[in-house]
């Protein structure tokens, strides 16, 4: 991708663009996104990066829209799939039995491990959740679920009941019942509360938006044992773990654990066309109970037409290319890089986990979330935190990035670490003081004093380098 042929945006334009977006959409978003200088427009998305249009440079994607785009930006693969199926498709009736619906059943079923070989199609990763959720208590004819704290599994009815932070919920309460919550990789909390009542245990295999958590591998193994001896659902959402994210197609093969169930979306939308499936075990009592149910979960936007051509596609791209290979030998090199960087800066870098390219950085502090995400901006890189743990940088870059790419991206990391430790020499002895350190990780502070910073380089921008 080159950015020589591109006419640049203007300042006022630009700036106009998020006004109306703030009149119209939310103002609180662009000020959100705009004190970790995050309020950044895409244009011409290629592979790992994307243009800045008012500077004419290229940013580098590290959060993939929570990995959407594991095949890269504006795959040409995936969007020639998307234009040849428009000269024979629509989206179709989402109740219309049609070959592109077939074609990706039988795709996505084959990639997956054990019985899970029947499916439902899906409009989202929320719309994914309630499917696999209902599914679970129709088929056992129980209530309860046991999710996890620090989970996140969307904002729709079901799966904002079942997310492990009050952020999201506090002001829709009361919510769905019968949902309890324990700590993530917490066994004996599980057993405890298993039982005839329970339907389902759901949980990420990494949590993504809780700051990139992997489940050991005991933990996941337990729970199969746990779910068995109670006649429990045992529910994976692969949202963001599918797809080859983890360097395996699916998380749960580095588990050698089959659930009841388990959900996906985002990545199968090739981030062309969005798309969702539930895809469950052929066992009983879930065969039962959808061949008596086959609408108890039906959408108008899940699994049109188009959207199954395009997952189809992005199937027998990461299978033919094998891209599961790639994610790991490069999330292999990528975590080494970043774990270089937390032993020389020790005391600004708590941990770095993950597994493939699902990566997170934990900080000493949650405001080092927001200062860092605006130093890697200067650096051409757009990187965001967890929404569940801000002290925790999310690392989802496209899987089909190259080695030479990373080994890029990791200097631009280095150089933005760098230029941080010129805010931390007076924020950490501020940040040693309770009361201080109170106010800095608080998120209405954040944006207060950031677009503070930024309304002063707006205005020496305007008119002071102008003039000069």
């Amino acid at each position: 991708m080159t950015t020589s042929g591109l006419k640049k945006m203007g300042r006022e334009e630009a700036g106009y663009i998020k006004y109306l977006f703030g009149r119209h959409i939310s103002k609180g978003q662009v000020r959100y996104l705009r004190c970790a200088h995050l309020d950044t427009l895409e244009r011409s998305r290629q592979g790992c990066f994307f243009v800045e249009p008012t500077l004419g440079e290229k940013f580098f994607d590290c959060f993939s829209s929570a990995g959407c785009f594991n095949v890269g930006r504006s795959n040409p693969e995936i969007l020639k799939a998307l234009e040849d199926g428009l000269d024979d498709y629509d989206m179709g009736s989402f109740q219309m039995l049609s070959v592109p619906k077939i074609e990706l059943a039988r795709k996505l079923v084959s990639t997956c491990p054990g019985d899970l070989k029947r499916l439902v199609l899906c409009a989202s990763g929320a719309d994914a959740f309630a499917g696999a959720v209902k599914l679970a208590k129709g088929a056992t004819g129980r209530n309860d679920v046991i999710s996890m704290n620090k989970a996140y599994h969307g904002h729709e009815g079901f799966s904002l009941s079942a997310n492990g932070k009050d952020y999201y919920k506090h002001l829709f309460v009361p919510l769905m019942p019968g949902v309890h919550f324990v700590d993530f990789n917490d066994l004996e909390a599980v057993r405890r509360l298993a039982s005839e009542k329970i339907a389902a245990v759901v949980l990420e295999p990494v949590q993504g938006e809780g700051g990139i958590h992997v489940a050991g591998k005991e933990y996941i193994q337990g729970l199969r044992r746990i779910c068995d001896e109670h006649g429990i659902m045992l529910i994976f959402d692969e949202v963001q773990t599918g797809f080859c994210r983890t360097g395996k197609m699916w998380a749960m093969e580095h588990y050698g654990v089959t659930p009841d169930i388990m959900f996906t979306a985002k990545s199968i939308s090739g981030g062309a066309y969005p798309n969702g499936a539930v895809v469950f075990r052929e066992i009983e009592p879930l065969m039962s109970y959808v061949e008596a149910n086959p609408f108890f979960h039906t959408s108008h936007a899940g699994g049109t037409d188009l959207g199954c051509i395009v997952s189809s596609k992005v199937i027998d791209f990461l299978v033919e290319n094998r891209v599961w290979e790639n994610a790991a030998r490069i999330g292999g090199r990528f975590k080494e890089g970043l774990e270089q960087l937390r032993k020389d800066n020790g005391d600004i870098i708590k941990e770095v986990r993950g597994l493939g390219l699902m990566i997170g950085m934990e900080y000493e502090y949650e405001f080092v979330g927001a200062l860092m995400a605006e130093c890697l901006a200067r650096q051409r890189v757009w990187a965001a935190y967890s929404g569940n743990a801000p002290q925790v940088m999310r690392f989802q870059i496209p899987i089909t990035a190259t080695m030479e790419e990373v080994e890029d991206l990791l200097r631009r990391i280095r150089s933005a670490m760098a230029a941080m430790r010129w805010y931390l020499v007076f924020l950490l002895p501020l940040a040693r003081v309770p009361v201080f350190r109170s106010l800095l990780d608080n998120m209405k502070v954040q944006i207060f004093s950031f677009n503070l910073v930024r309304d002063v380089e707006d205005f020496v921008l305007r008119h002071v380098l102008r003039r000069s």
